[in-house]
């Protein structure tokens, strides 16, 4: 009977038949369950609620209709620093990670037979045990945690795996080369490796010169048993149902649609219908050869909006979706890579999104992310929001909701009140920061309407491109010499927000100098 009456006095939440409650107003409210959905490689315009015409994702439309659109949403322009500034809160100029680093000093981390054979090699740049996260934060408001997909953060054996940094439990990737090729030799599940029965093979390939690129029957060598993202999605709706007496906190950072350029057989087919098969084949380099690129990466988006479906079903199943928090949105913009051909499907929406302009740089095409929330009966159902925000908001966001203290050093602000419609009540950025080793070095300060931007600073380059985006949104014309004061401010910020990273590999050197 005495456990009857033990209270989870942590961060002010309590726990009474298995639900974490929190005092809210002088009243105790149930915790909602969260259900974070992170698409790999997704643009702006890739789906339907944000222009997409092209690809049919009525399951993610639908969540709109339900919910909110966010219209001025902002990540980072690759994979490892967009995750990272999720988890804790941080922007790019505070970050311990600021770009993708293959700690490649263990060996060849390339070579995708020696990493099945030696797991040491696996993984990105660690982060730090002593980070606090947001599941870690969920952890101790009585959530239990869990991730399916891609992490990105850290290697095997290492402080930066999922279940060392917040989470209860982990399935998917914890290496981001490795979902480059979606028939992986295997997953992992906690700190356990996962065979799948696939042979582990290098997406780095070139179609066979000897054979007829238009026959699909020769692209059949490129498929073969164990589908991951099958795997993945079962994992996340396996830990809805194991958890769904006892709030929970679901992180789904998918690996589609990133490249390679695979997909069922049925969704291709799907499309091959709707396109035809006229196009042109893609013949490898840097990722797996594809007969029809296009119908495979509209199959893919497709397959993402399905498993985002799958997953509702899940929660209204359980009766858990009036009481869930769906958040969707995407790492960075849309990749230029494997034949997506993403001019095509004007995946970039409003925005450029060809190489230089979308996934890898501080263009709007490279972070501007769509972003979706729905959490019935507390959103107005069909919104947009026009609230300036980015994915270092979303730990915040979670401390308000959940009746947590938000840690100090941090740079995100809750957008809670804007989900609820009480503008009044919503803080906004003065700005937002970012910089960027990576695509030769950048950094960008979004200030009201102007978008300060400076390129190519590992050659040495300081000159600023100033863009007035309600007026130039996709940042053709350089107003700089018109507007100097205005670039003297957007200077002022970029070396107020900048601190020296930790790791050498994350260093602009000109931004090092007094």
């Amino acid at each position: 009977m005495k456990a009857l009456f033990i209270f989870l006095l942590l961060f002010n939440g309590i726990c009474i038949n298995g639900r974490a409650q929190v005092q809210q107003n002088n009243e105790k409210v149930n915790l909602p369950n969260i259900v974070f959905i992170l698409a790999d490689d997704l643009g702006y315009g890739d789906v339907g609620a944000y222009g997409q015409k092209l690809i049919e994702t009525p399951n993610i439309d639908q969540l709109a209709k339900e919910g909110m659109i966010f219209t001025q949403h902002y990540s980072n322009p690759v994979c490892a620093p967009a995750r990272y500034s999720l988890m804790t809160g941080k922007h790019a100029g505070r970050a311990y990670i600021r770009g993708n680093d293959e700690w490649s000093e263990r060996g060849n981390v390339w070579d995708f037979k020696a990493m099945e054979a030696n797991p040491f090699l696996e993984g990105q740049l660690p982060i730090p045990d002593s980070t606090i996260t947001v599941a870690k934060l969920l952890q101790k408001a009585g959530y239990r945690t869990g991730m399916a997909g891609k992490w990105g953060l850290g290697g095997p054996f290492t402080t930066g795996i999922p279940n060392k940094q917040g989470f209860d439990y982990f399935y998917g990737f914890l290496c981001q080369r490795q979902d480059h090729n979606y028939y992986a030799g295997h997953l992992w599940e906690n700190e356990l490796r996962v065979p799948l029965n696939n042979i582990a093979t290098d997406p780095n390939i070139h179609f066979p010169k000897d054979l007829d690129s238009l026959d699909p029957r020769n692209y059949e060598q490129y498929v073969q048993h164990d589908y991951s993202p099958d795997f993945i999605v079962k994992a996340a709706l396996t830990f809805i149902n194991k958890n769904k007496d006892h709030p929970f906190f679901l992180y789904y950072p998918s690996p589609l649609p990133h490249t390679s350029l695979q997909a069922p057989e049925r969704w291709v087919d799907y499309y091959l219908k709707k396109f035809g098969t006229g196009e042109k084949p893609f013949l490898g380099g840097g990722y797996i050869p594809v007969r029809y690129p296009r119908a495979v990466r509209a199959a893919m988006v497709s397959l993402l909006d399905e498993q985002v479906g799958q997953i509702i079903h899940e929660l209204k199943k359980n009766g858990l979706y009036q009481n869930t928090i769906i958040v969707f949105t995407g790492d960075n913009g849309a990749t230029y890579e494997g034949g997506t051909d993403n001019e095509f499907f004007n995946t970039g929406g409003p925005f450029k999104s060809t190489y230089g302009w979308g996934k890898g740089s501080l263009h709007e095409g490279g972070i501007r992310e769509p972003f979706i929330v729905s959490w019935p009966e507390k959103i107005k159902p069909g919104t947009r929001s026009d609230h300036l925000s980015a994915f270092w908001d979303f730990l915040p966001t979670v401390c308000e909701i959940t009746g947590m203290t938000t840690p100090a050093d941090i740079q995100g602000i809750s957008f809670l009140p804007a989900l609820l419609g009480q503008t009044e009540k919503q803080k906004h950025h003065e700005y937002l920061y970012w910089e960027f080793p990576g695509y030769g070095g950048q950094q960008a300060v979004r200030l009201g309407k102007w978008k300060g931007l400076i390129e190519k600073m590992h050659s040495g380059n300081t000159a600023m491109q100033l863009f007035d985006l309600d007026k130039d949104m996709q940042e053709q014309h350089d107003v700089s010499s018109t507007y100097p004061e205005v670039v003297k401010k957007l200077r002022g910020i970029m070396k107020k927000e900048h601190k020296t990273p930790e790791v050498r590999s994350f260093r602009i050197e000109v931004l090092e100098k007094p």
